[in-house]
C-alpha cells in the first residue's frame, strides 16, 4: 500500500517503518531521545524543537486539564502513543484513563485516548494537516491544536473519515468541556 509522503524526491519508493522496528531501534539505542523524531504512517519524522513558550504552553495546558479530568486519568506529556502498526506519534499531551501504572508494559492506544493535544508554532500546517488525519483514521474522540500564533485552541471532535465532523475555534474569555471530562477548561489559563 502506497501513502502520500511514501516516495523520495526522484520518485523511488520510500523504506515505511513498523511500529515494532521504530521501537526495536529505540531500544537498541539507534534512536535515543535527543533524536526527537517520530513514527507517522511509516516514516520516522524530525520533531519541530520546543522552545520555551512551546514548554510552557505544555505546562500550562497540563495544568488547566487536571482538574477538569481530576485523579480517574493521567495526562502524559510527549510520550508515545500507540496509533497503528506503522505510526507512534507523540503528542504534547495525551490524556488518557488510569496511572503510570497501567502502562507500564505498553503506550496507550487510541480507544483509550480520552484527548489529544497538540501545541503548535511552527508545526501549524502539520498539526492541522496530517496530524489531524491520522488521528482522525484512529477515531480518536477529540483533538485540540493550541495554536500560539493565532492565541485560539481548535477542537475536533467526532471522527469521520479522514477529518471530524465536528469543528470548533475557542479564544480567550471562553471554556471548553473536553468530552471525557467532569469540568471545563478556561482558554486563557491554557494561553497564559
Amino acid at each position: 500500500m502506497e501513502m502520500e509522503g511514501s516516495r523520495v524526491d526522484d520518485g523511488r519508493p520510500a523504506r515505511r517503518w513498523t511500529r515494532e522496528e521504530y521501537d526495536r531501534m529505540a531500544e537498541a539505542g539507534i534512536l535515543g531521545p535527543e533524536d526527537n523524531v517520530e513514527l507517522i504512517e511509516g516514516e520516522i519524522l524530525v520533531m519541530s524543537a520546543e522552545g520555551p513558550l512551546h514548554v510552557a504552553e505544555i505546562g500550562a495546558a497540563a495544568e488547566a486539564l487536571r482538574p477538569a479530568f481530576g485523579t480517574s486519568y493521567w495526562i502524559r506529556l510527549g510520550n508515545p502513543f500507540a496509533i497503528d502498526d506503522h505510526s507512534e506519534p507523540e503528542p504534547d499531551l495525551l490524556v488518557v484513563p488510569g496511572s503510570p501504572h497501567d502502562y507500564r508494559t505498553r503506550h496507550p492506544s487510541p480507544d483509550e485516548a480520552a484527548l489529544v493535544v497538540e501545541v503548535s508554532h511552527s508545526s501549524l500546517s502539520f498539526d492541522l494537516g496530517r496530524k489531524l488525519r491520522l488521528y482522525a483514521r484512529a477515531r480518536v474522540p477529540e483533538y485540540w491544536v493550541i495554536d500560539i500564533p493565532h492565541e485560539c485552541i481548535h477542537v475536533y471532535r467526532d471522527p469521520a473519515g479522514d477529518g471530524f465532523a465536528k469543528s470548533s475555534r475557542h479564544e480567550r474569555g471562553s471554556s471548553i468541556k473536553p468530552l471525557r471530562a467532569g469540568g471545563a477548561v478556561d482558554v486563557s489559563a491554557v494561553l497564559d
